[in-house]
């Protein structure tokens, strides 16, 4: 994980305004999770989720990110196709690409063509650097290979600054949903993958 002792967590200087579309000021290298290869980080990942969410967590809104334990961050991982970010051999971000999902609760992650990403963490001091819009780029560029029409996330319709970073990046609210697990109601947001003539 990125060092706490000021040095390695001061590589770049946090930016005021996350701007989505910026490349990333820190070199960022990312990795198909791979139980084998990986494994011995589930629980740095956890701890690097927990304090990724803080912020979100110290404003009441209950994301699974901000209290979930291990086991359900590899379930987590191995429900789709999931990504690590480091940088030198630092973890400092994940993000999980989720296929078609006919059994879900939320109707709209049930439409053919829609794939769905979550469980999208950096660590908290290296936020707002262009880690996350890396990330999303290679999500954007993976699920147009897999041949989904949309890309569709979800997070509380009261994180006004997230919902703007998304919609920055060209996505349109479609909806919302309630899941069990959490205390907020969800919007749902999508973006189309097709090229547009």
């Amino acid at each position: 994980m990125t060092k706490s002792d000021g040095s390695e967590g001061q590589l770049a200087p946090r930016s005021s305004h996350l701007d989505p579309l910026r490349a990333s000021v820190i070199p960022v290298r990312l990795e198909k999770f791979n139980v084998g290869a990986h494994g011995s980080l589930i629980e740095p990942l956890t701890h690097l989720l927990h304090e990724a969410y803080s912020p979100l967590a110290a404003r009441g809104l209950r994301y699974t990110a901000t209290y979930q334990t291990p086991a359900q961050t590899l379930e987590r991982l191995l429900d789709g196709e999931s990504y690590l970010a480091f940088h030198d051999e630092d973890l400092i971000g994940t993000i999980t690409l989720y296929p078609e999902r006919t059994s879900s609760s939320c109707e709209y992650y049930r439409r053919s063509g829609v794939v769905s990403f979550g469980q999208f963490g950096i660590s908290l001091g290296l936020q707002g650097n262009g880690i996350g819009s890396e990330m999303m780029n290679k999500i954007e560029a993976r699920a147009r290979a897999l041949g989904a029409k949309y890309l569709a996330l979800d997070t509380s319709e009261n994180a006004d600054h997230l919902i703007k970073m998304y919609e920055k990046r060209g996505f349109f609210r479609v909806g919302f949903t309630q899941w069990s697990d959490t205390n907020y109601r969800s919007v749902i947001m999508s973006k189309s993958l097709q090229a547009k003539i």
